[in-house]
């Protein structure tokens, strides 16, 4: 493999976003040269000898202007960093909501276990919500429900803050909800 592998219409819209070299057509075009100065309005002929003589190319910087502008710079490095901007800007988090589920007689191991679980999740920049689940007779243990999520919170402040309070939803369920410290 030779190099990164990219769509039909990803190359295309590499290649075809800037005018290069023997592409440019009009003249005379301004120039700036690889450190930024101004060089003036000049002929193509004369910017392409500049730029060969540099062993960089020519581009076409902005092609709507009168005349032209056009860099001196390696067109290659250029894409590279260009392409890469576009995936680093592709990449961003979306943060989600992971739920954590939790009875009233859930054991101490098992308990820990979930919270080595949404340590992890807080870490990758995830919401966490705890929930605790009572059915039949646990209903009149809401006390214990709510002491579970208290430690649990507790032992998971140094890395996230609480969103939303330790509350009964519906009867049947209690929640807390912990978003991740910045």
């Amino acid at each position: 493999m030779s190099g990164p592998v990219f769509s039909h219409q990803e190359r295309f819209a590499i290649e075809t976003t800037h005018r290069i070299n023997d592409q440019i057509r009009l003249t005379p075009i301004r120039v700036v040269d690889q450190e930024g100065k101004m060089l003036g309005i000049i002929p193509t002929s004369d910017a392409l000898r500049l730029a060969m003589e540099s062993g960089l190319d020519l581009v076409e910087v902005a092609p709507t202007e009168r005349p032209p502008v056009c860099r001196i710079m390696d067109y290659g490095k250029f894409k590279y960093e260009q392409k890469k901007k576009h995936a680093s800007s592709a990449k961003s988090h979306q943060v989600q909501i992971k739920e954590i589920r939790l009875r009233p007689k859930t054991g101490d191991h098992d308990v820990e276990f979930k919270i080595k679980q949404a340590r992890e999740f807080l870490s990758h920049k995830d919401k966490v919500k705890l929930n605790v689940i009572f059915r039949g007779r646990e209903n009149a243990h809401h006390d214990r429900g709510r002491q579970m999520l208290v430690e649990i919170i507790e032992k998971l402040q140094d890395c996230s803050k609480v969103e939303k309070t330790p509350g009964l939803e519906g009867g049947k369920n209690m929640t807390a909800v912990l978003a991740p410290k910045t």
